[in-house]
């Protein structure tokens, strides 16, 4: 299993080995002993899993406030997606600042994105699968999130706000500079 910080180094891109051979291949997509030993999802309670049907879905930006915040760890197993985590906690010294990924079954990676940062996606292709451990339960309650396009973020993402499919709920989100503070640096 391969671990890399990226720019903001709390969150990781984690890349688990495949064994490959004529009859398909084996991995251990998750291994608590392992990533536990890094600090990582010491403890998973739920796994989600989305389907897109689109090309240019955009989910997101989330997070969950305290006291039921999240950890995830994000892979896909059909199609592939622009992966996005935004720093969120202030004094931070990366708070606003963001991360992203390619994330899709030829890379086998996985993004670990821990509290504190508000996580999205957009799909790449028609019908792609995401699948996240969190961990902490939905809390209808302490769900929130961050405008996907501001401007103040600087996303390149790879689709036009025009043509992207979000939910009515994620084009209500505020920005980041209206965002009550719920995570501290």
């Amino acid at each position: 299993m391969r671990i890399r910080a990226l720019q903001i180094p709390e969150i990781k891109l984690i890349t688990p080995s495949i064994h490959r051979d004529e009859r398909g291949f084996f991995s251990e997509a998750f291994n608590a002993h392992a990533l536990g030993s890094l600090g990582i999802g010491e403890q998973f309670v739920q796994d989600n899993h989305s389907l897109s049907v689109d090309r240019g879905v955009v989910r997101g930006l989330h997070f969950q406030v305290p006291p039921h915040a999240q950890d995830k760890l994000i892979r896909v197993i059909r199609g592939s997606i622009f992966d996005v985590a935004v720093d969120i906690r202030l004094g931070s010294p990366t708070f606003g600042r963001h991360v992203t990924a390619l994330l899709d079954p030829d890379n086998w990676s996985q993004l670990w994105v821990p509290k504190g940062f508000a996580h999205g996606f957009c799909t790449l292709e028609p019908h792609t699968e995401v699948l996240y451990k969190v961990t902490d339960y939905y809390a209808r309650e302490c769900d929130r999130g961050l405008r996907w396009d501001d401007p103040q973020l600087g996303i390149a993402w790879p689709v036009a706000s025009h043509d992207a499919i979000l939910s009515t709920k994620d084009k209500l989100h505020p920005a980041l500079s209206e965002l009550p503070i719920a995570f501290r640096y």
